[in-house]
């Protein structure tokens, strides 16, 4: 993943709402150098692929014949 490093005075003028959506567009996470020295990273969540679905069937009791006491 790509990542990109702004400082505070560089984002200023910009709302949240923006910055989210441009990392979110992006896929890059953006790292916010603060002026204390400390920093903040804004990660855009990875999306998954869903689960293929299997072909097969599921027999009756398989609960209790694995969980049952």
């Amino acid at each position: 993943m790509a990542q990109r490093i702004a400082t505070l005075d560089e984002l200023k003028g910009h709302t949240l709402e923006q910055l989210l959506y441009q990392v979110a567009r992006s896929k890059e996470s953006l790292t916010v150098v603060l002026g204390e020295g400390g920093a903040v990273v804004i990660r855009p969540e990875v999306a998954l692929k869903p689960l293929p679905e299997l072909e097969g069937r599921i027999p009756e009791g398989w609960k209790d014949a694995i969980y049952g006491k």
